[in-house]
């Protein structure tokens, strides 16, 4: 189901055919969307929007929803260059960034490679060595083993469902049948070799606005 076979088809990203890329990448947590979206963000020379960082308010409070959807909104309006977006939230933006954006990265790597690595960074984080995901919301030993919104939990109990929603938006709107969704999967090499490709891409000047 992955892209390795098409990584090698020109464009990495689609754009909006005018050098102008709005990326939106999704996945479970732990998957690697924000450092991704950091790294994208940077080669495209684009705005990075994190919606952890907007919907969540110091304490683990919740905007409110109204609120939290017009900041999203301004926020994707804010910059005609494009963005790249990391974070689903689909109960409360629905398809508001997906449909906005010109393509869609789906980090699906084996359970086995990320689960680690995220227990790893929440053992970091707890020690205060790791900047929690949003000022103001630091985890506990109670947040992360024995809460029922435990990150390392959750990550658990949404692998499936995750995988399952956005199979099935890669079956419809994937790049195999000429959408928007690529899947990057595997223990890394498919991901690192995409990301050269997106260099190359900049490089070769055929991104608006770098260098």
């Amino acid at each position: 189901m992955g892209d390795s076979s098409v990584l090698a088809l020109d464009p990495p990203l689609r754009g909006d055919g005018k050098g102008t890329y709005r990326v939106h990448i999704v996945g479970n947590s732990g998957s690697g969307k924000s450092t991704l979206a950091r790294e994208l963000s940077a080669i495209l020379n684009v705005r990075y929007i994190s919606l952890d960082t907007m919907f969540w308010r110091p304490g683990w409070k919740q905007s409110p929803a109204d609120e939290f959807r017009t900041s999203v909104r301004a926020a994707l309006d804010q910059d005609p260059r494009g963005w790249v977006v990391d974070g689903m939230f689909f109960g409360f933006l629905g398809n508001m960034v997906p449909d906005e954006a010109t393509d869609v990265i789906w980090l699906d790597p084996p359970l086995l490679l990320y689960f680690p690595r995220l227990c790893w960074r929440t053992f970091l984080r707890l020690l205060g060595f790791v900047p929690p995901c949003t000022t103001g919301c630091e985890e506990s030993l109670w947040d992360v083993f024995f809460s029922r919104e435990s990150i390392i939990w959750w990550t658990l109990g949404a692998h499936g469902r995750v995988r399952k929603r956005e199979a099935e938006r890669y079956r419809v709107d994937g790049v195999h049948v000429g959408g928007k969704c690529r899947r990057l999967g595997g223990w890394g090499g498919e991901l690192e070799a995409w990301k050269q490709a997106v260099r190359g891409m900049a490089q070769a000047g055929r991104v608006a606005n770098t260098p």
